[in-house]
């Protein structure tokens, strides 16, 4: 029992010595680290100001610098470790370090895509904080460019994160690019409109619209000839090109046009869409009956029906 309490304290003793000659060592380490934390901020700030310099934006020195954080306090650590460690050298160091960053770069693959994606989209700007983007099925402001995500508000006020390198590898299409956007409006008439006269008709109401953009003018366009009618495409540019300006201004295009149109004479075809049969599964042809047919306004009533027979295939 004496023996076994003799062998405890002696190697407690021994671990206590190492420790009070390894404290020298320790305290020296801790010094280099505070040292490599001083140089980190120093280049931080050099490193923000040398960017905010060359005209780049404040969330790219914060980017940059967070790295570069990272690099020279990794660096400390090291340097430290070996301060601490007389046995350790340079070769096994960087030998388990790069062990160590094959197996994190597998394990944090998508984190560091994510964040050299959110370092390019920075630096290269292709949208900006405020611009209205299209990414996918998400559409809606862009709050917050960060190194990981993206944060975009929808037009009905929810908050979308998408990953950075989602909207550097995809197609991302971004609305307010430039100073105006066109907007074009396809309507029917109906055969046998005198096509100039609609035309004119619709350009001057257009014009009366008080945000269309001046130059260039609003202008119509025939683009189709289908069984419904005449198809022509109401142009005009709106200036800014946001989404609430978009919104408002064609509400205000087209209640001007159809008043517009209405005044002169000229009618608009009415819509007209395909209707299942629900007892023989076959397509009816209807169309939306105006208030002068039968005195039904909205009713649907079908234009033609197959006789009774198998469906079609």
């Amino acid at each position: 029992m004496n023996t076994s309490l003799t062998l405890v304290w002696d190697r407690t003793v021994g671990i206590a010595r190492t420790l009070v000659a390894a404290l020298p060592n320790v305290l020296l380490a801790l010094v280099v680290f505070g040292l490599f934390w001083l140089l980190s901020r120093v280049l931080v700030k050099l490193l923000e100001r040398v960017l905010r310099r060359a005209g780049q934006p404040l969330a790219v020195g914060q980017a940059l610098g967070q790295v570069l954080r990272v690099v020279v306090l990794t660096v400390g650590v090291l340097v430290a470790l070996t301060v601490i460690f007389p046995t350790l050298n340079a070769a096994t160091l960087f030998g388990t370090l790069g062990f160590s960053s094959v197996a994190i770069g597998f394990a944090f693959k998508d984190i560091f895509q994510n964040l050299l994606a959110g370092l390019l989209i920075l630096i290269t700007r292709p949208f900006r904080i405020g611009d209205q983007i299209i990414s996918g099925t998400t559409e809606g402001t862009v709050e917050d460019i960060q190194v990981r995500a993206t944060v975009v508000r929808t037009y009905d006020n929810r908050k979308v994160v998408i990953p950075n390198s989602d909207l550097y590898t995809g197609r991302v299409t971004v609305n307010t690019a430039f100073e105006r956007r066109q907007v074009s409006l396809p309507l029917t008439l109906p055969y046998g409109t005198d096509l100039e006269k609609a035309r004119n008709l619709m350009v001057e109401a257009a014009r009366g619209v008080a945000d269309l953009a001046e130059d260039p003018p609003p202008s119509v366009v025939l683009t189709d000839l289908n069984s419904g009618g005449l198809t022509v495409s109401l142009r005009y540019w709106v200036r800014p090109p946001l989404r609430r300006d978009v919104t408002v201004t064609t509400d205000e295009v087209l209640s001007t046009v159809e008043a517009r149109l209405r005044e002169g004479g000229v009618k608009l075809s009415t819509p007209q869409g395909v209707a299942l049969d629900p007892v023989q599964l076959r397509p009816l042809r209807v169309q939306l009956a105006g208030a002068a047919d039968e005195g039904a306004e909205g009713a649907l009533r079908p234009l033609a029906t197959r006789p009774d027979g198998p469906p079609p295939r």
